[in-house]
């Protein structure tokens, strides 16, 4: 049985065998796109900060000079 998925970036059915280099994208183009969208920040993984933050360094204006 062949697994067949989705391209993320234009939907089109990609075979998930040797034959598809590019897999999951379809094509190189699309997986490029991607990049692209990672690299201007499209997309992002939610993390949450390991140390919680009660001293205020998450404020807008704490590094700022008086």
């Amino acid at each position: 049985m062949t697994l067949e998925v989705q391209c993320p970036t234009c939907k089109k059915t990609v075979t998930w065998d040797d034959n598809h280099p590019f897999k999951p994208f379809c094509s190189e183009r699309c997986k490029m796109i991607d990049l692209g969208d990672w690299a201007d920040e499209k997309h992002a993984i939610p993390v949450e900060p390991e140390i919680p933050d009660d001293l205020g360094y998450d404020e807008g204006d704490f590094f700022k000079e008086d």
